[in-house]
């Protein structure tokens, strides 16, 4: 594991893939801690260079189906890890806890794993999602919300409803055609098989300079 700050192979998800939606909630304050989160300055979304090119793929087909991307979140800094794991060792801050996690108890989030020092996500090549129905113009159900912290955020969980768990795999399906590996404990999150850095870990923060090198085709 090593860290970088070096940008140059990333690119702004917004501009390579018109199509999508998104709803950057580190940037927001509606999140597990209730704040906008360090290392986000701007409400935008990157991803290495390759994982924006599967992505577009999958835009394209869920584009064909009638549905569009929407993003929660993609790259995040190690400035933005360091600031959950402060706020996960303070028991004081439960503000968000009757939002996102009101089944379990703050001082089990590190041990159970819903929080951890180093994140795939400062790898640059997972991304959290979910399916914007055009027709309907809502989010499709999945059954659950972004960053629920319990079972229910599981693909399998067992109490979705049929249509819900349909909808899981909808998004599942779309992501493994396209190179992407699911997670086991939370619906929305992806990572791209073959990233490119697999163990490199960026610090640069979230803003529109970061210096994009394209998208080839």
């Amino acid at each position: 594991m090593h860290f970088s700050n070096d940008a140059s192979g990333f690119v702004s998800i917004g501009e390579t893939i018109p199509d999508v939606l998104l709803d950057i909630r580190y940037y927001s304050s509606f999140n597990f801690i209730g704040e906008r989160i360090d290392g986000y300055e701007e409400p935008i979304a990157l991803l290495t260079r390759e994982t924006a090119e599967a992505l577009k793929a999958v835009s394209d087909e869920a584009m064909g189906m009638g549905y569009r991307l929407k993003i929660f979140d993609a790259y995040r800094p190690q400035k933005a890890v360091d600031h959950f794991v402060r706020w996960a060792k303070d028991p004081a801050d439960i503000r968000m806890k009757p939002y996102f996690y009101p089944n379990l108890e703050k001082k089990d989030i590190i041990p159970q794993h819903y929080i951890a020092e180093h994140s795939g996500h400062s790898r640059g090549s997972t991304v959290d999602l979910t399916l914007f129905d055009m027709a309907a113009q809502q989010d499709i159900d999945m059954g659950g919300t972004f960053d629920w912290f319990g079972e229910k955020s599981h693909p399998d969980y067992t109490c979705a409803s049929e249509a819900q768990h349909t909808n899981r795999m909808l998004l599942q399906g779309l992501m493994l055609r396209h190179g992407f590996r699911p997670l086991d404990s939370e619906w929305w999150h992806f990572t791209l098989e073959n990233e490119p850095w697999p163990e490199t870990y960026f610090t640069f923060p979230v803003r529109s300079d970061f210096k994009p090198s394209g998208i080839a085709g």
